[in-house]
């Protein structure tokens, strides 16, 4: 009976030394007297930056969005700028539902700095989209076209047109060779030169 509680005791010294190995997690009650900044986590290259200065760049009230000028009684509303981030942020991440943007609005810290840690429930989102849907439309077409402009930062998009250029090429070529004319840089067919006349 001795043996069996110095084994114990020993696993117990032994599982304590082997906790030490790990590394260790912050207790959560804890207090911190500086809180960290929320920019602290997002990326230089996150996408939600580029969100951020596309929908502030943007003239809302040309654009006909709802609640740009605030109500004079009731209750404070959210900035159409906030919720538009919001649906921008669930258009490029596939979050289609208003209750799945609220609760990324409660817990993922990319909307949390989008939104300046603002968060509409789902019946705000909602009735946003709504009341907002022509307006809704143009700006994602615009974001869209602005995507489409941007050319992408490893070059892809560039070295995409090359290989489409490239097959339209070996295209023109192979039709040349079958059909004894040569391929026109305009994408016609031109007379070849060896022809006789």
């Amino acid at each position: 009976m001795k043996t069996r509680l110095f084994c114990y005791e020993s696993l117990v010294i032994l599982r304590g030394k082997l906790m030490r190995r790990f590394v260790k997690q912050a207790d959560r009650g804890q207090s911190t007297l500086l809180p960290e900044c929320l920019d602290d986590f997002i990326d230089e290259s996150n996408p939600v930056r580029v969100i951020d200065v596309f929908v502030d760049a943007l003239d809302l009230a040309e654009m006909s969005f709802e609640g740009v000028e605030p109500a004079a009684t009731g209750r404070p509303s959210y900035h159409p700028s906030v919720l538009l981030k919001l649906y921008i942020y669930g258009y490029l991440n596939r979050l289609q539902s208003s209750r799945r943007l609220e609760r990324e609005a409660g817990r993922n810290v990319e909307v949390m700095w989008l939104l300046g840690r603002l968060a509409p429930d789902h019946k705000t989102i909602a009735d946003f989209r709504k009341d907002n849907g022509l307006a809704l439309r143009r700006v994602c077409a615009r974001f869209v076209e602005l995507c489409r402009e941007r050319p992408r930062r490893d070059g892809e998009r560039c070295h995409r047109r090359q290989q489409v250029q490239g097959r339209e090429q070996s295209r023109q070529e192979l039709h040349a060779g079958e059909s004894g004319t040569a391929a026109c840089p305009a994408g016609g067919e031109c007379r070849a030169l060896s022809e006789p006349t």
